[in-house]
C-alpha cells in the first residue's frame, strides 16, 4: 500500500463527524444523506462534504435507489488501510529486531570461538548454545546424508567432544538420525 494513500486515509479519519458517520453506517447498514443529517443533527451540505472525503479514501460507497442516494460502509477498505499501518510498523520492528539479533549473535560467536574457529567451551546458557550450534551446522547441506564418521569429523573442526555435540544436534532437532545416517532437518524444526 502506498504511503501517501495511508497518510491520506488517516487524515480523513481524523475528524469526529466522519467517525460518527461511519459508526452510524456500521449500525444502520444504509442511510441517505438526509437521514444521516437528521441523526447527527447537522445540515445536509455538511454531510455531503464529509461523505465526499470518506469516498476519497473508499471508506464509504453509494447506491442510487430512484431519487435517493444511500451510503454504505466499505468495511473491506477500512480494514485494509488499518492493517496497512500495522504492517508497516511491524515490518520496521522486525527489521530492527533482525539487526539487533545479528549483532547479539556476532558477539556470542566472538566470545565463544577462538580465532581458528574452534570452540573455547560449549556455552551453558541454552540461547547461546543454540547460536553456536547453528553456526556449526551452517556448512552442512540440506538433503545430504552423512555418516556418523562424517558428522564427527565436521564437529571436530569446532570441538573435540563430538559425541556430546552430535547428541545436542539430535536433541535440538538440527539433525535426524536413522541407522547411523544423519540428515539436516528443515530450519522450521530447529529448536528456538
Amino acid at each position: 500500500m502506498q504511503l501517501n494513500k495511508l497518510v491520506n486515509f488517516h487524515k480523513v479519519m481524523g475528524d469526529q463527524t466522519r467517525i460518527r458517520l461511519l459508526v452510524l453506517l456500521a449500525s444502520e447498514h444504509a442511510l441517505s444523506g438526509q437521514e444521516l443529517a437528521e441523526k447527527l443533527g447537522v445540515k445536509p451540505p455538511t454531510i455531503s462534504h464529509h461523505i465526499a472525503k470518506l469516498k476519497e479514501v473508499s471508506a464509504v460507497y453509494e447506491r442510487r435507489n430512484k431519487n435517493t442516494i444511500n451510503y454504505f460502509l466499505n468495511e473491506k477498505a477500512i480494514k485494509q488501510h488499518s492493517e496497512g499501518l500495522l504492517t508497516i510498523i511491524s515490518r520496521s520492528r522486525k527489521e530492527e529486531e533482525t539487526v539487533s539479533q545479528q549483532k547479539d549473535n556476532t558477539q556470542i560467536l566472538e566470545n565463544f570461538l577462538q580465532p581458528n574457529g574452534m570452540l573455547k567451551t560449549i556455552p551453558a546458557q541454552r540461547k547461546k548454545k543454540l547460536i553456536i550450534f547453528e553456526h556449526m551446522i551452517k556448512d552442512l547441506e540440506p538433503g545430504k546424508k552423512y555418516t556418523e564418521k562424517e558428522i564427527n569429523e565436521h564437529i571436530m573442526k569446532f570441538h573435540e567432544d563430538y559425541a556430546t555435540i552430535r547428541r545436542e544436534f539430535i536433541i535440538n532437532h538440527y539433525m535426524y538420525r536413522e541407522n547411523g545416517i544423519y540428515e539436516l532437518n528443515p530450519q522450521e524444526m530447529w529448536a528456538k
